[in-house]
C-alpha cells in the first residue's frame, strides 16, 4: 500500500475511494488517508490566506502609487475577492479565518508591496489599514 502512495498518488487515491465505497475498512491505508484528509483543510486555509495577501498587496499599491493604478491591479483585487468568496461559500467553517490571519497576511503583503513598488517599507502602515469588510467589498478601493 505504501509503495502505491509514494509512486502513484492518483492510483492510490482512487483505490482508497473504492475501498471506502465498498466498506473494505481493513484495506484502507489509514496513516496516509488521515494525513491527506488533514491536508485538505490546510490547503483551503492556505488558499484563503494567499488570496487575502494578494488583495492587500494590490490595495496597498493602489493607495500608495495612485499614479501607477492599472486595470490589472483592479482585476487582481476583484479576482482575489471572488476567490475568497468561493472558498468561503464552499467552506463556511472558514468564515473567521480572514480575521484570524489578518496580521500575518498583512506582514507578508506589506513586504511584497514595498518590494513591488520600490517604496521603503516604512512608507506603509505597520498594521493593516483596511477592515476585512472593506477588503472583501466588491468595488471598494482606498482613496
Amino acid at each position: 500500500m505504501k509503495v502505491i502512495y509514494e509512486t502513484d498518488f492518483s492510483r492510490w487515491s482512487e483505490q482508497q475511494a473504492q475501498f471506502l465505497r465498498e466498506k473494505r475498512w481493513h484495506e484502507l491505508d489509514l496513516e496516509h488517508l488521515i494525513e491527506e484528509v488533514s491536508d485538505l483543510g490546510k490547503s483551503e486555509r492556505n488558499a484563503l490566506t494567499s488570496q487575502m495577501v494578494r488583495i492587500m498587496i494590490h490595495l496597498l499599491k493602489w493607495q500608495y502609487q495612485p499614479e501607477r493604478r492599472s486595470r490589472s491591479w483592479e482585476d487582481s483585487i476583484s479576482d482575489g475577492r471572488v476567490q475568497v468568496e468561493l472558498i468561503l461559500d464552499s467552506n463556511p467553517s472558514l468564515k473567521h479565518h480572514p480575521k484570524a490571519v489578518l496580521d500575518k497576511a498583512y506582514t507578508k503583503a506589506h513586504r511584497y508591496a514595498a518590494r513591488e513598488t520600490g517604496l521603503p517599507l516604512d512608507s506603509f502602515p505597520n498594521q493593516c489599514p483596511y477592515a476585512i469588510e472593506q477588503m472583501l467589498e466588491p468595488g471598494w478601493f482606498p482613496d
